[in-house]
């Protein structure tokens, strides 16, 4: 069994998938690399056959038709043989340095008496012109080097929260918790972290900037005009995580706060590219989605309707819908995450 399976989803990832690899590469025998070529039409499939033959036993190309990011995520996940996985996009890329001293941790607390079920660690934000990178620390609201579980954390802000940058995850936990992502859909990895959470119960958090998230591209998913022409897809994520719970049945508090933040940011951010498309189409969707989370969960629409996001997403008029964008332009630079 390997210590750690990666996987990277590629979809006519030619021009920047090397460079991913390349950062994982220095994990040796005790990673796996999963370059999941999801059907492309360029050289993406010819770069990770070339990879495979270069280091066997190490990098493993996996071939399928097209299924979007989420069904390239099960694949990797049902061909993992790692007792951990982590998810790697094929513009993003690990730092040497945090990456050897996770490996290392990860292979400590294997051989201890707990079994670790998530791992977290810093991202950074490698944002195309930005001045100074952010980082996203959980410093202040994780305990730091020690193992700990949901009782021992302190409350989550908003605009912090654990993403898929951040976490490696348990294996067999994914396996179990029965996480299968929806095809051709982007915008899942929020499924990703959101839908195992409550079965982890021993995490660590390492203070290092691990994972390195690149923004920039035009055709990225989580460029702003990109998100609102695929809003149905961001829809679906958001209606599948309200599904997912009844998190008023969450027996710890302090999980399910988290969760109900988590919850609240995504409607927020379904609602506000609603709103910024400007067309009456998209108003109507953001009446529906509100509607359809009443009609799910009456308590839970209350609850994200009163927040102070979700109240502020839906002022009534034209005047509502500014502050409702101004408030998404602060939090856009908070987050930066378009």
């Amino acid at each position: 069994m390997k210590l750690l399976s990666v996987a990277i989803p590629c979809y006519n990832s030619e021009d920047y998938m090397e460079n991913c690899i390349k950062s994982l590469l220095p994990g040796g025998d005790d990673v796996e690399i999963l370059v999941i070529n999801d059907g492309s039409c360029d050289m993406t499939g010819d770069i990770a056959d070339a990879y495979e033959k270069k280091y066997p036993g190490i990098v493993r190309a996996i071939h399928q038709e097209n299924g979007g990011h989420g069904e390239a995520v099960n694949a990797g996940i049902r061909n993992a043989t790692g007792l951990y996985f982590k998810v790697v996009d094929s513009d993003d890329w690990v730092e040497e340095d945090a990456y050897l001293k996770i490996l290392s941790k990860l292979k400590e607390l294997a051989g201890g008496s707990e079994t670790l079920d998530m791992m977290i660690s810093n991202f950074v934000y490698e944002k195309q012109g930005a001045k100074r990178k952010k980082v996203m620390r959980y410093t202040s609201v994780l305990p730091t080097d020690k193992v700990f579980g949901w009782s021992d954390t302190r409350r989550f802000h908003k605009g912090l929260y654990i993403l898929m940058h951040s976490v490696i995850y348990r294996t067999k936990l994914l396996r179990d918790c029965g996480l299968e992502l929806p095809k051709h859909t982007f915008y899942v990895d929020n499924i990703f972290v959101y839908k195992p959470l409550p079965e982890v119960k021993n995490m660590y958090y390492m203070d290092v900037d691990f994972y390195r998230y690149y923004i920039g591209r035009d055709d990225q998913s989580v460029n702003e005009t990109v998100m609102i022409s695929r809003i149905d897809q961001q829809i679906k994520v958001n209606k599948i995580m309200v599904e997912a719970f009844d998190l008023w049945k969450i027996p710890n508090r302090k999980l399910r706060h988290y969760m109900f933040n988590y919850l609240e940011i995504i409607t927020v951010i379904s609602t506000v590219m609603l709103i910024r498309s400007g067309t009456e189409e998209n108003l109507q969707k953001k009446r529906e989605l509100w509607k359809y989370i009443k009609q799910q969960d009456i308590r839970l629409f209350h609850h994200l309707r009163t927040g102070i996001m979700g109240h502020t997403m839906n002022l009534p008029g034209k005047s509502g819908r500014k502050i409702s964008v101004a408030a998404y332009k602060i939090s856009q630079k908070v987050v930066g995450f378009n």
